[in-house]
């Protein structure tokens, strides 16, 4: 019995060692096999507004390409809320081709936001999210008009 135990003791420290000695590498077929497909990379997948007024201009766009060997086709953009409205291109977008999501942002509504755009594509990995956030500010108040208590042109007093 304790020639077993040394026996599968003996065993199993070979088999660590030689597992630990670095001997393995991948084949060039797996290396191929992971950069394959279609591939979308970004420019930035966050677009920051900054602060603007309020009916400021809504559109913002998130370039990326396709660095993948494979047609890259987005089969459908939605953003969390109403208030966000991505447009996005229906063809394939061919390997090392560039286009654009855009997306529109309600910039009627007053405040910080944050708001996101889900894309699901062909990727191996098929959801993308994309983040808008900025500042609308509230418009400035008009000024008060001339007050009519104190004898003026306006009112009749000389």
């Amino acid at each position: 019995m304790k020639n077993i135990l040394t026996l599968l003791t003996l065993c199993l420290c070979i088999g660590f060692l030689s597992a630990q000695d670095g001997s393995y590498a991948p084949t060039d077929n797996a290396e191929k096999v992971a950069s394959e497909g279609p591939i979308m990379e970004f420019s930035d997948v966050v677009v920051d507004y900054g602060t603007i007024k309020q009916n400021a201009e809504p559109f913002r766009v998130f370039k990326f390409t396709n660095n993948g060997n494979e047609p890259l086709v987005i089969k459908h953009a939605k953003g969390s809320c109403g208030c966000t409205v991505p447009t996005y291109p229906k063809e394939p977008i061919l390997p090392g081709e560039t286009n654009e999501v855009k997306v529109r942002y309600d910039t009627k509504r007053i405040g910080k936001f944050t708001k996101t755009v889900t894309l699901t594509t062909n990727e191996e990995v098929s959801k993308r999210v994309l983040t808008i956030k900025g500042e609308v500010l509230k418009p400035e108040a008009e000024p008060a008009a001339v007050p009519l208590s104190e004898p003026s042109i306006l009112n009749g007093g000389n």
